[in-house]
């Protein structure tokens, strides 16, 4: 078993293309993602790729044998926003169950830590776990980030010889770089909740378990997955400052507005992958050296998140006519 844990991410790759290709082959089997208020394309696709991510990765995991905490919980979310999927599940019943698999984390992973502490991790668990979703609304955004965010989560964990982690994130990454075949634009299928929510969540449990056995400081997984915590951070912040009802589909996320202004999928995407580049190749640069270089990073990353806010919200408002 010892030596079949370095063939886990493999396993978990070629599962996942498995499943999609047959997928592909039998649409009429699986649901479709219906264009709505808050898509950005324009004809019905199949959405269960997420399914079969979660069963590559889940295979790596059982290979590897990843702590249950984990997977109860990864599990519970996948059936439950499979469910959302097939029949549009109530904001509270998602939430709950969103809130006890994030608890269940927290209580298994942190069995000692206060209360405060624990409801601390809950909440950014659950924060993270909806980003991510939020940020699933283009062709190969969030497969790509998956693929970059977990390949420099992997090299800070190979930096601290925590072997486990790395094969854990490489398990995460390399069934996301077989649904990124199928997914780069043109996609000819998406990842739907049962993806984009799991991911969310396995993106800050591995973030945090990393941060507890001493791999990194909390900046450096915040470093990484930068682009989409600016991104829906900012765009949730602007939408409650103007009472919009933000709990709502919508299509004002900063790369929705680049597409909406006349970029292509794919030109969002690889520019997205730049910027995603950057901040992992920052963050790495910056683990192990002294805080007042790791502040620099951190300071540095925001700038660049700001500016490029600025520059899209300045381009939207000449677009509408807003002077």
């Amino acid at each position: 078993m010892q030596d079949m844990v370095f063939f886990s991410p493999l396993a978990s790759a070629v599962v996942t293309a498995v499943l999609i290709t047959w997928m592909l082959k039998a649409k009429d089997r699986v649901p479709l993602d219906v264009p709505n208020e808050r898509s950005l394309h324009v004809q019905p696709l199949p959405r269960s790729g997420g399914i079969a991510m979660m069963s590559g990765i889940f295979a790596g995991f059982a290979i590897l044998q990843t702590p249950l905490v984990v997977v109860l919980s990864a599990g519970l979310l996948v059936v439950v926003s499979h469910i959302d999927d097939l029949h549009a599940l109530p904001i509270p019943i998602r939430l709950g169950v969103q809130t006890a698999a994030a608890a269940g984390f927290a209580f298994g992973s942190f069995p000692f830590a206060g209360l405060p502490f624990l409801v601390s991790i809950i909440v950014g668990t659950l924060w993270v776990t909806n980003l991510y979703n939020f940020m699933d609304g283009s062709d190969g955004l969030a497969g790509g980030m998956t693929v970059l965010g977990f390949a420099f989560l992997g090299a800070g964990a190979w930096m601290s010889a925590d072997d486990v982690l790395l094969i854990e994130c490489a398990i995460v990454g390399a069934a996301a770089a077989a649904f990124l075949f199928f997914n780069f634009p043109p996609a000819r299928l998406f990842m739907g909740d049962a993806g984009s929510v799991t991911i969310g969540f396995l993106a800050a449990a591995l973030s945090l378990v990393g941060w507890r056995d001493g791999d990194w400081p909390l900046w450096f997984p915040a470093a990484v997955f930068a682009p989409f915590i600016a991104d829906s951070t900012l765009t949730l912040l602007k939408r409650m400052v103007a009472r919009e009802p933000f709990w709502k589909a919508h299509k004002k996320h900063y790369y929705q507005r680049l597409i909406r202004m006349g970029w292509s999928h794919r030109r969002t995407t690889l520019s997205e992958y730049a910027l995603m580049l950057a901040s992992g190749v920052a963050a790495l640069w910056g683990l192990g050296r002294p805080p007042y270089l790791q502040l620099a990073v951190v300071l540095v990353l925001v700038s660049i998140h700001a500016a490029l806010a600025i520059w899209v919200d300045a381009a939207w408002r000449y677009r509408s006519g807003v002077h």
